[in-house]
């Protein structure tokens, strides 16, 4: 008896957590729909500082949160935090009485796209013209971290912490030697002496062409990074200090915040109270309603959404972010189907004059590539021009949806060209064979059964995949050509896959011109003959539905920052874990390669230049998981 007793607890215990959930679904779900609704609450009605405590990665277009994976407790994607937003943000608070101060708390922040930095780092510098105080905070400051940093008035340091210049660059795996000992045979078919995102599958090193366009565009990113952080703070021995650390810290006797100092890369030393008080001085205390930090903050979430642009421009601005992939996709990745979609909608707005596309992706499926250009392509054969704005990368798939466009920009750090394609097919024969398993095939024409990824793949099938990578590569030259006004010989001289900064791009005739989005909304506004300084930005973007929308705020930064200040903070530490989180996405490449079958336009060694986003610790994401923790 008393063990049904135990039984029928557990069964009620049980039921009223998922009443529980329910209801706090369902009103969740409910306040994020009115919450999202026009006639919006007021908000920032405070004066005080603005916080920008970046717990994530900045990127041009957030990744959507998956709820169930969100709900359940799996991996969900790291807080990111949109580009657009927080350029919007600082640029409103450079005008805006009730913002005293600029705070960037940078402990959390894993980095982002030079292109994307150098952008924050312009509207700091605003700021500073302007006379209001920007002030940064970290633990620990890395290269991305850093060149924020080094926009602020002012920049502190812990004294326990440090910083760490390490520069681009990195080890990149090699499975050839693996693939061997496994028995598994890849079928690789690609054109282009440069296109080394296959090299890993075929090679055990990369090959001397490979290897040396890598070290000219890591090169030339670190002279890039240099320059702007020179230019930030004119009197840091910045290369000295990444040049000889070894040297400065041994003159410091192992005090690496003090090292920083006497280069000039650090203006004060001092733990988060003794910060927060210097900003408290700045900008008031708390409202006795805030949670969080000592001083009057007005946080970035709440600002960015006072201040979002009205949509009522004429010039359309469409994303392309992320991996382009078939089909259809959420935010941050490029489904062809999707993009396509948004394009499409967007033409019968009889107000919209103009057409940007901003371009933030390595590449991908050539099918969705072409999908989304020839969506772009019919948008001008309608009389709208279109612009293509290059962020951070704008490579492989990602140039071939920028031959669409009337003009190109892009920035000097742009990572662009890889002008090529390849296709990879894994086989299992030789495998299977060292098991003892063999196959015996039946055919009735040479391509009965093809691919055969178990008894091995025909000679007429290779042969079929090489002549159509090698055709898609010659549509690929053409399309670069007609849209450059070049022969195909011409753009094959300066493509084979070689991945390009925008600066040799723009000299190459890749590139028309340097600048931003805003440069490319007003170019756009030229073609279309309206004057760019009355030219308004429709941004087109995917809209989440509510419910979704509620589930992210909920677990979003708030978990982010959470994790982020639980994790170790020091350059050992955060070195770790920067490395663990390249391996897993270069394993994450490995893996997409192995099952991907389609023709691809794709540059995988672009990602050896962009910053990682941390690891997400499994199963303590979930908002039931969050429940759980609350209620113990």
């Amino acid at each position: 008896m008393t063990f049904l007793k135990a039984i029928w607890r557990i069964i009620m215990g049980v039921k009223d957590v998922l009443v529980l959930c329910f209801l706090l679904l369902f009103f969740g779900g409910l306040y994020a729909i009115l919450s999202m609704a026009p006639g919006e609450r007021p908000l920032h009605t405070h004066e005080g500082a603005l916080l920008l405590d970046l717990n994530g990665s900045l990127v041009e277009q957030p990744q959507e949160t998956d709820p169930f994976s969100a709900l359940m407790g799996s991996d969900a994607p790291v807080y990111e935090y949109r580009l657009r937003d927080v350029v919007s943000a600082l640029d409103a608070a450079r005008t805006d009485a009730k913002v005293k101060a600029v705070v960037l708390n940078l402990d959390g922040f894993s980095g982002g796209g030079q292109v994307a930095l150098m952008r924050v780092g312009k509207a700091l510098d605003a700021l500073r013209a302007a006379k209001k105080p920007v002030l940064a905070y970290a633990t620990l400051y890395t290269d991305d971290s850093y060149m924020l940093a080094a926009h602020a008035s002012e920049v502190w340091l812990n004294p326990l912490g440090a910083v760490g210049l390490s520069g681009p660059g990195g080890s990149m795996p090699y499975f050839k030697g693996l693939i061997d000992k496994l028995g598994i045979v890849a079928h690789i078919y690609r054109v282009g002496t440069y296109k080394s995102a296959v090299e890993p599958f075929m090679l055990s090193a990369p090959s001397p062409e490979a290897k040396a366009a890598s070290q000219a565009l890591a090169d030339t990113l670190w002279a890039n990074w240099q320059a702007d952080v020179a230019k930030a703070r004119p009197r840091a021995k910045i290369a000295t200090y990444a040049a000889a650390p070894v040297q400065l810290v041994e003159a410091a006797k192992g005090d690496l915040s003090q090292a920083a100092v006497s280069a000039g890369l650090i203006d004060k030393l001092g733990d988060e109270r003794a910060f927060e008080d210097r900003v408290l001085a700045l900008a008031g205390e708390a409202p006795s309603m805030q949670e969080g930090p000592a001083f009057a903050a007005i946080t970035l979430a709440d600002y960015a959404r006072a201040h979002r642009n009205a949509r009522d421009g004429q010039i359309g601005v469409v994303t392309v972010a992320g991996d382009i992939m078939d089909g259809e996709a959420g935010p941050g990745t490029a489904g062809g189907d999707s993009i396509a979609a948004l394009i499409d909608d967007a033409l019968e707005n009889d107000d919209l004059k103009a057409l940007v596309v901003r371009i933030d992706s390595p590449g991908g499926s050539v099918l969705a590539s072409e999908q989304i250009r020839t969506a772009l392509a019919a948008a001008r054969a309608k009389g709208i021009p279109v612009v293509a704005s290059m962020g951070d990368v704008a490579a492989s798939g990602g140039y071939w949806i920028a031959t669409a466009a009337d003009r190109i920009v892009a920035e000097p750090s742009t990572i662009t060209g890889s002008i090529g394609v390849f296709g990879i097919l894994p086989s299992f024969e030789t495998m299977l064979g060292n098991i003892g398993i063999t196959t015996s095939a039946i055919k009735t024409t040479p391509l009965s059964g093809e691919p055969d990824v178990l008894g091995g793949i025909g000679q007429d099938f290779s042969r079929i995949s090489q002549l159509g990578v090698e055709d898609m590569y010659r549509r690929f030259l053409t399309l670069v050509g007609q849209a450059r006004r070049k022969t195909p010989e011409q753009i094959d001289r300066i493509a084979q896959g070689r991945v390009w900064d925008g600066g040799t791009a723009r000299q190459l005739g890749l590139v028309d011109r340097f600048g931003g989005v805003e440069d490319a909304v007003a170019e756009a506004a030229r073609l279309a003959k309206i004057d760019p300084a009355m030219a308004r930005p429709l941004y087109i973007d995917p809209e989440p539905d509510p419910f979704t929308a509620f589930i992210a705020r909920m677990t979003g930064e708030g978990e982010a920052r959470t994790h982020a200040r639980a994790a170790s903070r020091d350059l050992v530490g955060y070195q770790v874990a920067r490395q663990r989180t390249m391996l897993f996405r270069m394993l994450a490449d490995a893996r997409m390669m192995a099952e991907g079958g389609s023709i691809q336009a794709r540059c995988l060694e672009c990602g050896t230049f962009e910053a990682p986003a941390p690891t997400q610790r499994a199963g303590e994401n979930g908002l039931l998981a969050l429940l759980s923790r609350l209620l113990g």
